[in-house]
């Protein structure tokens, strides 16, 4: 039975992996090739040429390196951000602790699209559009960071605190030397989650930035493919050279992400 279910789940990895692999074969494809049958698209000659013309020919680089600042941006200071609140609420005593954490909870409930025109009308009076602060900032509130590391560091004993303090160790002491460190699975899973995340945000982007030097990969490459449109090579080579990062990160990471994903409860 264990062998069945070892072919059954090849089958599906391979089902999943056909995909990517064929997008790296015709990456390193010669432009106008052609195509008779299947074996066709993995067969010689390749060649690295298109690679070349993308990256020298078109702002390909440039949007690359913006979504790579902004997602890292975004996660350092999504992660910051979210640990501190969750520790607040988690484990500082305060007046009305439980109907800002409602409250906060509350904004799980409210899907993005909804909030968008006002978003958008406060980064214009505040003059965020067509800037790096402007793809940065909006992206910093995260209920969910904040609701699953609250969680965890409800997890943490009250006595382990206390005993700090104890020693004379103040809030800030705790919650660098103490709560972090035993808290550090929750914050790469979330660290990794978010990173993704900022990666593939289209919408917000689309809606506040009209610089093209300031597109990232999300925005930039539909104007690409609509360029490429009557060939293979060149959309594979643009969607190789976005989606090398996430599939580095993934093989890198891979536990961390399967732990944030089964963390957060979620599916598909």
């Amino acid at each position: 039975m264990k062998n069945v279910y070892r072919i059954l789940s090849l089958l599906v990895a391979l089902v999943f992996v056909a995909p990517v692999v064929w997008m790296l074969v015709v990456s390193i494809k010669e432009e106008g090739m052609k195509i008779v049958s299947v074996v066709d698209w993995f067969t010689p000659p390749y060649s690295f040429a298109v690679y070349d013309q993308v990256l020298s020919g078109t702002k390909l680089s440039n949007w690359v390196l913006n979504s790579f600042f902004v997602a890292v941006c975004v996660t350092l200071l999504t992660v910051v951000i979210a640990s501190m609140a969750g520790f607040v609420l988690a484990k500082l005593p305060f007046r009305y602790r439980s109907f800002v954490f409602f409250f906060t909870l509350a904004g799980l409930l409210v899907p993005g699209e909804a909030i968008i025109i006002p978003l958008y009308q406060v980064a214009k009076d505040m003059n965020l559009l067509n800037s790096y602060a402007g793809l940065i900032i909006p992206a910093l509130a995260s209920p969910f960071a904040v609701i699953v590391l609250k969680s965890f560091f409800d997890g943490v004993p009250n006595d382990l605190l206390e005993s700090v303090q104890i020693d004379g160790g103040g809030t800030w002491r705790i919650f660098v030397s103490i709560m972090l460190p035993l808290t550090r699975p929750a914050l790469a899973s979330m660290a990794i989650l978010t990173f993704i995340g900022s990666w593939n945000n289209f919408l917000w982007p689309f809606l506040s930035i009209t610089d093209d030097n300031l597109f990232t990969l999300p925005m930039g490459i539909p104007t690409l493919m609509s360029q490429y449109s009557e060939d293979y090579v060149k959309p594979m080579v643009v969607n190789t050279i976005a989606s090398l990062p996430i599939m580095l990160l993934f093989l890198i990471f891979e536990r961390q992400i399967v732990k944030g994903v089964s963390l957060s409860g979620i599916k598909g």
